[in-house]
């Protein structure tokens, strides 16, 4: 062979070594990433909750992981992102995920699979906008309550409404009239949620502010308190009473009567009189009932100390008696006359004779809404 024959394969030589084609003597494959510390997973196992894989501690680092996540150690279809959110089918079970990490110049790694999670519990929601009541405060009115928004959203919402943080029997519905009892006191609506796999979540709205009189005062009436005869009631007591009565929710004041105790004088005189003085007022007056003649609204002593005999016949409380002898009296001041029982199993209307029996009505101290006004 000539010089220049064999110089054309030593070249050849030359450039496949250059290529790596041949392997230098005893050459070695880079090795994989080896986990140092076990991967594992953050957050709260609980439906809808977003859970987390911590890769774990690899050398040399990785370039990328790859994620599958398992329920009992078995793969869930398509989780293979580094993070998972739970659904109902995995509540009760344990979630796991395995990592897989690789460098771009050496083959994967074997997966490494993170210590199970506890047992997935039940969701829980979480509070956009918590539940508020719409509507006008005053005994009387309907308020209605907005529900809120929840993540996620509920499948079913349940009402109770609360009276100063007290429950309010049979208000289970989004609507809620307000009655007399709701009167000067605080509102709030507690909303319950539902949702498969979330447990059931209960939500307090804000308390309205106080609830006020049925309407506001549309005419002011100022009377006295007076006497006539020996009077053995105690007269302190007898004028509380009838601050309380004329300022009752559910008395004159909810037709909008305003009535203020001055020293003297006034509009009309409030008198407690003894039994036996009571014809000197005139006609109608008698020694057995209560009555009004001119300005004067009078309640008869005897009446005043033991109700009458219709009314403790029916287990009527006293006070309640003296409360609908006020209102009666001066509802005849006001300018109303007497009424009849409207139906056997009815509430009475204030202006009919309850001293003397009902005639199938039910005892009431209150004027009806029919008996809202006034001549004066």
């Amino acid at each position: 062979m000539t010089r220049k024959s064999w110089a054309v394969p030593v070249v050849v030589l030359l450039l496949i070594g250059a290529s790596g084609l041949l392997a230098p003597a005893g050459a070695v494959d880079p090795a994989p990433p080896v986990n140092q510390v076990a991967p594992s997973v953050s957050g709260t196992p609980q439906v809808g909750a977003v859970l987390t894989a911590v890769p774990g501690t690899w050398s040399p680092t990785p370039t990328s992981y790859a994620y599958t996540w398992l329920r009992d150690g078995a793969a869930i279809p398509g989780a293979h992102a580094a993070t998972y959110r739970p659904v109902g089918a995995d509540r009760q079970h344990h979630l796991a995920v395995s990592v897989l990490a690789s460098d771009e110049s050496t083959p994967a790694a074997q997966a490494v699979t993170s210590p199970q999670t506890a047992s997935v519990g039940y969701g829980e929601f979480s509070v956009v906008k918590a539940p508020s009541i719409a509507g006008v405060r005053r005994w009387g009115r309907t308020l209605i309550a907005a529900p809120g928004t929840f993540s996620p959203a509920p499948t079913s919402s349940g009402y109770q409404w609360l009276r100063d943080g007290a429950t309010i029997k049979g208000a289970t519905k989004a609507k809620y009239a307000t009655t007399a009892s709701d009167f000067g006191t605080h509102l709030s609506v507690r909303v319950t949620l539902s949702r498969a796999d979330y447990a059931t979540a209960a939500v307090l709205s804000p308390q309205t502010g106080l609830i006020g009189h049925r309407v506001g005062v549309r005419k002011s009436f100022t009377y006295s308190i007076g006497t006539r005869g020996h009077i053995t009631a105690n007269m302190k007591t007898f004028a509380q009473i009838a601050v309380q009565v004329y300022a009752n929710p559910r008395g004159w004041r909810s037709a909008g009567y305003q009535f203020r105790q001055v020293a003297r004088g006034g509009d009309f005189t409030l008198v407690l009189s003894n039994a036996s003085q009571m014809p000197t007022f005139g006609y109608p007056c008698d020694s057995t009932w209560s009555c009004r003649v001119g300005r004067d609204v009078i309640i008869n002593q005897t009446r005043w100390l033991h109700a009458s005999p219709a009314w403790n016949a029916g287990h009527q409380p006293l006070l309640e008696y003296r409360n609908m002898v006020i209102n009666h009296e001066t509802g005849h001041w006001l300018g109303h006359h007497h009424l009849t029982c409207p139906g056997k199993g009815q509430l009475a209307p204030l202006m009919m004779q309850q001293s003397k029996g009902l005639h199938g009505c039910r005892f009431n101290p209150y004027p009806l809404p029919s008996e809202r006004w006034t001549n004066r």
